[in-house]
């Protein structure tokens, strides 16, 4: 399960761990990560493998046997951090661009997506409006609104994921990645020493860390949720694509002849085309052992047939 997907450069930002599970463990230390590795960090801590090893010191390795059903990633675009609480959260330095990219499972067709949609919901009875201090935040800015229509799509995940409760029953791991941008767009309107800048940030605060003991709870206690917050994106760290013939044709060759480095696929495709050999080898033998021994008088279905048809004749 996986809402968004982006790709670009970020400057000035921070990873935080909201909840984890005891089986992933998250070290405590000022160890930056590289953007482009977060979601390799998710996939190891739910127990799957990598094409490339990371050497990231913060994750350690956790019990095997049980690892997360879930890992929801949170990304707030606006500010390099958020005031969260100490000592329940860790959080680390985050470097380079960052990718995450999923699929929306076919339950969140309900949620609300266009702008008319969000603004219809935020004015019904159970709307996080009749929940939230809004303070310095007003109902008739479509900017404040933006913001607080975020809020709701966060209430309405969990709300949608505590009626829908066979989806984080199942076998199949859930990924959930979500992009907030409403809290930058308040900051690009009023300016980050705003009222209205630091309100909106102590209730994002509030609204992410119920967002996070729900989804926790709704998992049993066995899920990940991860908080990134990005400064700003920077537009020329994007990946574009480029062709083999601007590529620079380099020699890197080591003089000591040593082999090219195996990646994590090879161990299978040795053993498929070991046994596959070793299966036709076999057979091969024991056919030919059985036609060589075989008797033409007794064995050859030629011999019968021909046989039959002589008696008869």
């Amino acid at each position: 399960l996986a809402v968004a997907g982006l790709q670009f450069g970020v400057l000035g930002n921070e990873f935080s761990i909201l909840r984890s599970p005891g089986s992933v463990v998250f070290r405590n230390g000022n160890w930056p990560i590289p953007g482009e590795r977060i979601p390799d960090v998710a996939a190891l801590s739910m127990g799957f493998s990598v094409k490339e090893d990371l050497s990231w010191p913060g994750l350690a390795v956790g019990n095997l046997f049980h690892r997360p059903r879930a890992t929801v990633m949170v990304m707030v675009k606006g500010v390099d951090k958020l005031a969260l609480p100490p000592g329940s959260v860790i959080s680390y330095p985050l470097e380079n661009r960052v990718y995450m990219v999923g699929k929306a499972n076919s339950v969140f067709e309900d949620l609300s997506v266009t702008l008319r949609q969000l603004r219809n919901r935020l004015f019904q009875e159970n709307s996080v409006l009749n929940s939230l201090p809004l303070n310095s935040l007003s109902r008739n800015n479509e900017v404040d609104l933006l913001f607080l229509s975020e809020l709701q799509i966060l209430h309405d995940i969990s709300s949608l994921l505590s009626r829908h409760k066979h989806l984080a029953k199942d076998h199949s791991p859930d990924l959930y990645s979500l992009e907030l941008a409403g809290l930058d767009e308040i900051g690009k309107r009023y300016g980050e020493d705003s009222e209205q800048f630091r309100d909106a940030s102590k209730i994002l605060v509030d609204a992410l860390q119920k967002f996070a003991d729900d989804m926790y709870n709704l998992y049993g206690g066995n899920a990940v949720v991860e908080l990134v917050t990005v400064k700003s994106f920077d537009t020329s760290l994007v990946r574009k694509t480029r062709t083999i013939l601007e590529t620079k044709q380099t020699n890197t060759a080591s003089p000591y002849n040593l082999a090219y480095k195996y990646n994590f696929e090879y161990s299978v495709v040795f053993n498929m085309v070991l046994w596959i050999m070793i299966a036709l080898a076999l057979a091969v033998i024991i056919t030919s052992y059985n036609i060589w021994n075989m008797d033409p008088g007794y064995d050859s279905i030629i011999y019968r047939m021909t046989n039959q048809k002589i008696r008869m004749d």
